[in-house]
This record gives C-alpha cells, sequence and structure tokens, in this order.
C-alpha cells in the first residue's frame, strides 16, 4: 500500500507541496501520494493525523505551534523554538522537525552577508527564523501588532549573547536594516500589509534586502519593495528548500539532498 503524506494549514488549496512531493515521487519511483488537509482546529491535528493513516505531514499557518504540541517526540532545531513544520511517524509515535529555518538560510544565499533583520510577526515562523538568526550571529529586531506575542522573544533576549529587540506599531522607531522579512500571512488571501502602509513604507525605504514567506503571489508588500526597486524574494526557495529537508526526511533519507533538490526544482516548472 502506497503511504500517504499530506499538509495541514488554513488555507491550504494554494500549496504547491502536494506538487513539489508527488513530481519526485513519480520521478524516483517511490511508492507514494502527497495531498492536502484544510484544518481549521490545530487541536485535531494529532487525530486526524492519525484518522487519514498517514505517514508523514508539512504543517503551515497557522499550526505550527499546535503541531509542536500532537508531537510525542521532537528532534532537532524544533527542540529549541517550539515550534513543528515536519512530523515523520516512527513506530507508531509522531515525531517532529523543523525544516523551515533551514529552508530559508538556503533561500536567502544570494542576498549575501547580512548582519541586521527586521522580522515582521510573532508567530511559528518568526519564531524559527529569528532562532536561527541569532544563532548565526546576526542582530534581530521582531514587529508585531500586538505585545502578547512578543513574550517569546523577550524572553528569548535575556537566553542570547546577540541583543533582540521587540517593538508593537506603537513603540518601532525605523532603523536600517540589511532584510526585512514579512512572516505573517498578510496578503496571502488578501491586499492587506503586514503593518500599516505607512510605517511599511518608511522600513522598506531603510533595507536593502527583501523577503515574503508567501510565495506564488506579489504580495502589496513585496509590489512595494519591487515598487522602490529593492532586491526581493517571495517564499518560492524557502518552499523549495524546506520541502527538500522534508522530503528527505519522508523518504528515509533514501535519496541525497541534491537529487531532492534538482526534481522538486523542475516541479515548478508545470
Amino acid at each position: 500500500m502506497p503511504k500517504l503524506f499530506a499538509i495541514f494549514g488554513d488555507p491550504v488549496s494554494h500549496s504547491r507541496s502536494p506538487l513539489m512531493h508527488n513530481y519526485l515521487f513519480q520521478a524516483l519511483h517511490v511508492d507514494a501520494c502527497y495531498t492536502r488537509v484544510h484544518l481549521t482546529d490545530g487541536s485535531k491535528l494529532r487525530d486526524t493525523f492519525f484518522s487519514l493513516g498517514l505517514s508523514g505531514a508539512n504543517i503551515t499557518v497557522p499550526h505550527k505551534e499546535a503541531a509542536y504540541e500532537a508531537c510525542d517526540e521532537v528532534r532537532g532545531f524544533a527542540t529549541t523554538i517550539g515550534v513543528v513544520n515536519t512530523i515523520i511517524l516512527e513506530d507508531g509515535k509522531l515525531i517532529g522537525y523543523n525544516t523551515d529555518a533551514d529552508g530559508f538560510m538556503e533561500a536567502i544565499k544570494p542576498f549575501g552577508t547580512l548582519k541586521t533583520v527586521l522580522i515582521l510577526g510573532a508567530g511559528g515562523t518568526a519564531k524559527a527564523l529569528a532562532n536561527r538568526f541569532l544563532q548565526d550571529g546576526y542582530q534581530v529586531n521582531v514587529l508585531n501588532r500586538s505585545e502578547e506575542r512578543l513574550n517569546y522573544f523577550k524572553d528569548l533576549d535575556l537566553s542570547c549573547e546577540v541583543p533582540l529587540m521587540c517593538d508593537t506599531w506603537k513603540s518601532f522607531v525605523c532603523k536600517s536594516y540589511d532584510l526585512v522579512v514579512n512572516t505573517t500571512s498578510a496578503g496571502l488571501k488578501d491586499d492587506l500589509y503586514p503593518a500599516p502602509k505607512t510605517m511599511i513604507e518608511e522600513i522598506l525605504s531603510h533595507t536593502t534586502y527583501v523577503a515574503d514567506a508567501i510565495y506564488g503571489k506579489l504580495t502589496p508588500f513585496l509590489l512595494l519593495a519591487k515598487q522602490k526597486e529593492l532586491n526581493y524574494k517571495d517564499g518560492a526557495d524557502m518552499l523549495l528548500y524546506q520541502g527538500v529537508l522534508a522530503n528527505h526526511l519522508f523518504c528515509e533519507k533514501q535519496f541525497d539532498l541534491k537529487t531532492t533538490a534538482d526534481f522538486m526544482q523542475k516541479s515548478f516548472l508545470l
């Protein structure tokens, strides 16, 4: 019987993950299939996983923190951040990983050397990236609408050697940044900005590079970056590289990362 994998999210109909993984499964003759699961309640992730008979899954917004709670065991970088985007069924247990951060770092390599980063949003993706940036010695500023979600980052600041700054929209004072990253869902299924437009315009006037975790469309945020003639990236490369690392786990490391990346990259041409 073929193994079944899925991506959980809300929304999830836009996800290219099934195309990426199924293209590789077919090309490399892996007896497996990958589908989408629209999940509105993250607390039902574990039960849904088992009821569908899945062998593994990816998790996208807004369920990455719920996925962490759903796991029996968490390994690697995910243990540091409390955020899971990849789950593997192993001996009847759910094992959680995070491939987002490493995938993003691979995606921004063309930007060259970076030192200062502004992260817009304070959800699961923001947590993963902030930890990874701090790990690599970046100076990080997190900007979020509400104060409550910033508490995680304030606690993080107490344990890291490199200063981490947290601001709400009310307290924010714009500085200069090498990179600004939108990790919110603003622009995914609407025409919203990740912060008030005037604030975003000021921020984009003080940065060199811009990235958005959203892929497949030019969000209002990226459109402004384009109009200002900034170097920008949508989330397609992040999607690709996190997917490569996730599939490496799905296929029990049967194929090397380059082979996996080459085939998944070809799926973007379809």
